[in-house]
């Protein structure tokens, strides 16, 4: 079937920013101005993103007959701050290869 990258690619990137929003937003409203709710929502969203993207990564790796490594990088990637659009950058140069 040889996927592309584009569903992958575009969850990745929301999830890195959802990632950054709950760090550097929602947390600090949380536990600076007791003001829980933007951790919330912005956990959700980041927790289906999170999901997503991990479920995406594994059908694409196995759609694209990739290795366990690959995956594991994707792991990483999604929970290191700002690793997605580092694996993004991965992803657009194998998209062109």
């Amino acid at each position: 079937m040889n996927k592309k990258p584009g569903w992958l690619r575009k969850i990745g990137i929301a999830e890195g920013i959802s990632f950054l929003v709950l760090l550097g937003i929602a947390m600090p409203l949380k536990y600076l101005m007791d003001q829980p709710m933007a951790v919330k929502i912005f956990g959700w969203a980041h927790g289906i993103l999170f999901v997503a993207f991990l479920v995406l990564a594994w059908e694409y790796k196995t759609d694209r007959d990739k290795n366990l490594k690959w995956f594991a990088t994707a792991f990483l990637a999604a929970i290191i701050p700002t690793g997605t659009f580092f694996f993004d950058k991965k992803l657009k140069q194998e998209e062109i290869s």
